[in-house]
């Protein structure tokens, strides 16, 4: 058998209210001044909103070598002559004033090295930042409602716990005997000078709405969190007289006061499945003074480096948490109320970024290489968690944010997740040389406005009523009051003539009914105030009353009107529905025409090629016919021209008889026209069938006749058989020959000059003359046509392969 171990399981997350309000990342563009004023600016601000960049000289921005402007969109941009306290007025003031009433809040400043971030979140002497200006406010709204120390106490695992008066007074003794614990720093104690210029009471301001029947704790920390570790900068050394301290090389160090680097710190998440730092130092502090001076102790600590880009340049994120915790008054409005469901703790994270950077410019090596390759790579995982965000948003889709692949994205994974309101300071250098890196800046502010976050829900209110502290306030004055009343004199009588004792009395009686009237007639018209106040607030309560009678009936009418424009709504949708599937159909079939089309023009394109073809072929055709023709009449126009034709004597081979017939030039270049006599009763040739031209390749014609004179003319017609398309054969006139003989001696027996050398004079038939006259014209027979009077045909039968 095999056991497997079984997983803890994991724990339901808590079901928190469902709101579907969200609100988009508020992103803020800040504009540093230059370095020196002939410095090359590469940002201009247009608007309130609006901001340009233009590319500097010597870069182009695209191929057509222009210089590319682009502009870049914000909730609202703070030029360079914008002051401290107006940038916290806008960005820091309302986390402040939703923290005091139990909501989170997150900001965090972000752009390049040496952009100002540092400055926007601490500020420098005379000029508070953020931070500062936020601590102000904070102990400016709840300074009177302050709990004593201990009261709130920190249970470790990202909660509060509440002690009573005695466990608090004790805690209080016990903090006081430890001498080895230094001590936080106290309100009444001169406020250091190095940052002494940086906080300035009388611009700080005050939130309106303070809850007053709440007791109040604020409890700070700092981390840092350096090359992807967490480190506590509020952390306190261990000290071991003892045990020596030892380095890395295994020796024990010169003496045990030397820096010791801090532990790391691991992430965890409570029972609410938030984040937090386990093993946090949080400090409790009453005063603006106090909380800063906890604030510079762990700035100190910080790791800062001198670069090639800025003299101080952060090495690591700092995160400063400003946590308060509050809790209800009891019903007395005495004590606060010993209930830990009861507590609300709130806390509003501000974070200093370290600035991304390129190597080739800051020429970092070694340890600074490698801090700058983790802050890099800490930018790039949160700008993939915004990006993954944005899509999941905007195109429906449920990718997991990759939150655990840096510890600055995973502490703060509960923000994005609708656990408070998110704000960004965008810082930039307006210098040429930090043109490329603004621009991706740029690109990343612009994205994360995309991103919207739920909006953070109001937390459940105590159920006493009003008022509590104010009334134990009153109670205790009036106890003072009826204590500075005067006291009784002794009233004890000894003697019947002592005269002193009751004027006393009365005197002392006097006093005190003066007394009572006039907390009597202070009660009457308190009492009359709170009558003439309780009307007031009947009157207010019956016109809110049909107000909202009013606003019912009104919004009755708008849900009719909403039931209505459902009913429209999906009467149209079926309508937008039935007309989109006809929209499919006639889709469809207009593709099978556009198909049809296509194919239709094809055929029609190739046919008209075709066509074209034979137009071409046929005007060949007629161009060479006609050259033939002019050829041919310029030749019989010649023979015409000449001595006049006799008439010639022909010998028909049926009959045997002689027949005398007038010879008429041909005035055609048509074989039937050309080579036909008028001669009388004239014996037609038909031409062979197609049996007997299957047989042959070649063929010939032979006309000849006899003239007056016995001069004898031999044509020969010379053509070639060829196959047609019906299948049948026909021959194709190339050539004709004309033989004559002056005086033969048999008119039957003819030879051809061709038989004969040319030197020869003298034949054994008689004298021949050879005149011969060619054509290139084709005439064509088909098999079984008549050919005229006059003609022989010969076939001559194919050769055979060998």
């Amino acid at each position: 058998f095999c056991f497997r171990k079984g997983k803890t399981p994991r724990r339901p997350a808590p079901k928190k209210p469902s709101n579907n309000q969200k609100d988009p990342v508020g992103v803020y563009c800040r504009v540093r001044p230059l370095g020196t004023e002939d410095e090359e600016c590469c940002v201009e601000v247009i608007s309130s909103t609006t901001i340009q960049l233009h590319a500097p000289d010597g870069l182009k921005a695209n191929r057509n070598g222009e210089f590319k402007e682009t502009q870049y969109s914000f909730k609202k941009v703070f030029g360079i002559k914008t002051t401290q306290r107006e940038l916290f007025e806008e960005v820091s003031k309302p986390l402040v004033e939703d923290l005091i009433h139990c909501k989170n809040g997150l900001l965090f400043t972000y752009g390049v090295t040496g952009s100002g971030k540092t400055f926007t979140m601490t500020g420098s002497p005379g000029q508070g930042g953020l931070l500062p200006r936020s601590l102000g406010m904070i102990f400016n709204s709840i300074g009177p409602f302050q709990a004593k120390r201990f009261v709130f106490k920190p249970d470790d695992k990202n909660g509060m716990e509440i002690q009573n008066q005695v466990d608090a007074l004790l805690e209080r003794q016990k903090r006081d005997s430890q001498q080895s614990v230094p001590k936080t720093p106290s309100s009444r104690q001169r406020v250091d000078p190095e940052f002494a210029d940086m906080i300035s009471p009388e611009d700080s301001c005050k939130a309106e709405g303070v809850d007053e029947d709440s007791s109040y704790s604020v409890f700070v920390s700092y981390i840092e969190i350096y090359n992807n570790y967490i480190y506590d900068l509020l952390e306190e050394a261990p000290f071991d007289p003892i045990k020596p301290k030892w380095n890395g090389a295994g020796t024990p160090l010169r003496n045990n006061t030397e820096f010791i680097p801090p532990q790391s710190k691991i992430l965890r998440e409570d029972q609410n499945h938030n984040m937090y730092v386990a093993g946090c130092t949080e400090v409790e502090v009453k005063s603006t003074e106090e909380a800063f001076e906890v604030f510079w102790r762990g700035q100190k600590k910080r790791r800062i480096a001198n670069t090639q880009l800025n003299r101080e340049s952060s090495r690591s994120h700092s995160v400063f948490i400003i946590k308060l915790a509050q809790a209800p008054l009891d019903a007395d409005g005495d004590n606060v109320l010993q209930d830990k469901n009861q507590v609300n703790v709130s806390q509003l994270c501000l974070v200093d970024l370290a600035g991304s950077e390129r190597t080739s410019r800051t020429r970092a090596e070694g340890s600074r290489l490698r801090e700058a390759g983790n802050i890099n790579q800490s930018l790039m995982t949160l700008r993939t968690c915004i990006e993954v965000l944005r899509e999941n948003q905007m195109c429906g889709t449920n990718k997991m944010v990759p939150y655990r692949d840096s510890k600055v994205t995973h502490l703060f994974k509960n923000y994005f997740d609708g656990e408070g309101k998110v704000r960004m300071v965008v810082c930039v250098n307006p210098k040429a040389d930090d043109y490329e890196e603004t621009m991706l800046v740029m690109r990343f502010a612009e994205m994360t406005q995309e991103v919207e976050v739920a909006r953070p829900v109001d937390r459940p209110i105590c159920g006493f009523a009003a008022g509590r502290r104010q009334r134990n306030q009153e109670r205790g004055a009036l106890s003072q009051l009826l204590q500075s009343l005067p006291s009784l004199p002794p009233c004890e009588i000894s003697d019947p003539a002592d005269d002193h004792t009751f004027p006393r009395v009365i005197e002392c009686l006097e006093k005190r009914l003066k007394v009572r009237q006039m907390l009597t007639e202070e009660y009457n018209k308190a009492a009359n105030m709170l009558k003439s106040m309780l009307q007031e607030l009947d009157g207010k309560l019956v016109s809110k009353e049909n107000f909202i009678h009013e606003q019912r009936g009104k919004l009755g009418e708008k849900d009719k009107m909403i039931q209505n424009q459902k009913n429209e709504i999906d009467r149209l949708e079926k309508k937008s529905k039935m007309l989109e599937y006809k929209i499919d159909i006639l889709q469809k079939t207009t593709n099978i025409y556009e198909e049809d089309k296509r194919a239709l023009q094809h055929e029609l394109e190739s046919r008209e090629q075709r066509l074209h073809r034979e137009l071409s072929e046929k005007k060949r055709m007629e161009t060479r016919l006609q050259g033939m023709v002019s050829d041919e009449k310029l030749r019989w126009q010649k023979e015409c021209t000449g001595p006049p034709v006799r008439p010639l004597h022909r010998r028909s081979h049926s009959a045997g008889a002689e027949r005398w017939v007038d010879h008429k030039p041909p005035t055609n270049v048509e074989l039937d026209t050309v080579m036909q006599p008028t001669v009388p009763n004239a014996i037609k040739v038909t031409a062979p069938s197609e049996k007997a031209l299957s047989k042959c390749d070649k063929y010939m014609l032979t006309h000849q006749e006899v003239a007056s004179d016995g001069e004898i003319q031999t044509k020969l017609i010379k053509g070639e058989v060829f196959k047609t398309r019906g299948g049948g054969q026909a021959v194709q006139f190339t050539d004709i020959e004309t033989l004559k003989q002056e005086t033969p001696v048999a008119p039957s027996r003819k030879r051809r000059s061709s038989e004969t050398g040319p030197n020869q004079e003298e034949h054994r038939d008689g004298d021949w003359s050879d005149v011969e006259t060619r054509c290139s014209v084709a005439v064509e027979m088909r098999a079984g046509s008549n050919l005229g009077p006059g003609y022989q045909h010969h076939g001559y039968p194919k050769r055979r392969k060998p």
